[in-house]
């Protein structure tokens, strides 16, 4: 097997090239024109799409699972017909994305209730099948620790100035490109208690600063330059919320997806 590691191939050219069953990590294929290429049982990941286009395509039982936006497929964007239907499906997805400050109050009440329901359910599963992956995707126990690094990255490090609040246990998104001083141990294996006493910390902070929240906290600008994650200049303390409502929404969601199907023997 052929190996290319941190190599400058800009500009190569492939032509009548065979590379099925390739491994492609942390590469940058930037402006790469493909033509007449078989994409048939590639699966991509953590893969940034922007401005790209695809003219004489098939596709054909494809999925897809991202963000969208102005996704045009035919001349029709189909992105707010997705979001449209969503909401339809779970009427209050859209109150996760809220303006002022009692909204975004609804919104954390909202999703206590709804984890609260997701825990108790996931705690009648025996402790080994927390611990597996369904289609690749993370297990429960990783899926909460994921959301214990995501509230101390924005709440925690952004929105109150911890420079490290971070836990052995936290777990950065896979395609993350790592940082010193930040746990990333995707193979440890904590019980759920465990995990939950990480999170039940984590979460009475969240909670705090969105009990006190003003609409004038909302629009003031954070700065964290630190070493480490996050690192921004200026962004509003709203944005750093919304960031936790989405992740906290978005990852209930694929866990009662994955717990349908541990229960179901997938």
């Amino acid at each position: 097997m052929i190996e290319f590691r941190e190599q400058d191939l800009t500009g190569a050219r492939f032509e009548r090239v065979s590379l099925r069953g390739s491994t492609f990590t942390q590469v940058a294929l930037n402006d790469a024109s493909m033509r007449a290429v078989d994409l048939t049982g590639v699966q991509v990941r953590g893969a940034l799409f922007n401005r790209c286009r695809m003219r004489g395509v098939e596709l054909v039982d494809i999925e897809i699972s991202g963000e969208l936006q102005n996704v045009v497929v035919n001349g029709v964007d189909i992105a707010p017909l997705v979001d449209a239907e969503l909401n339809r499906r779970m009427p209050d997805r859209m109150r996760m994305r809220p303006d002022d400050s009692d909204g975004f109050r609804a919104a954390w009440a909202i999703l206590e209730r709804l984890w609260e329901g997701t825990v108790a359910r996931a705690s009648a599963f025996p402790e080994a099948a927390l611990h597996r992956s369904v289609d690749d995707e993370w297990s429960f126990i990783q899926t909460l620790r994921h959301l214990n690094f995501a509230s101390a990255a924005w709440v925690d490090r952004m929105i109150l100035g911890n420079a490290s609040p971070w836990h052995p246990l936290d777990l950065p998104w896979d395609e993350a490109p790592g940082w010193d001083g930040i746990p990333w141990d995707r193979e440890a294996r904590p019980s759920l208690d465990e995990v939950l006493t990480v999170r039940r910390e984590r979460q009475d902070r969240v909670g705090r600063v969105i009990a006190s929240l003003t609409d004038e906290q909302l629009a003031a600008e954070v700065t964290r330059t630190e070493p480490g994650w996050p690192r921004f200049d200026r962004l509003r303390v709203k944005e750093c919320l919304r960031v936790v409502l989405t992740e906290e929404w978005e990852h209930r969601r694929y866990a009662e997806r994955d717990l349908t199907a541990l229960e179901e023997g997938n």
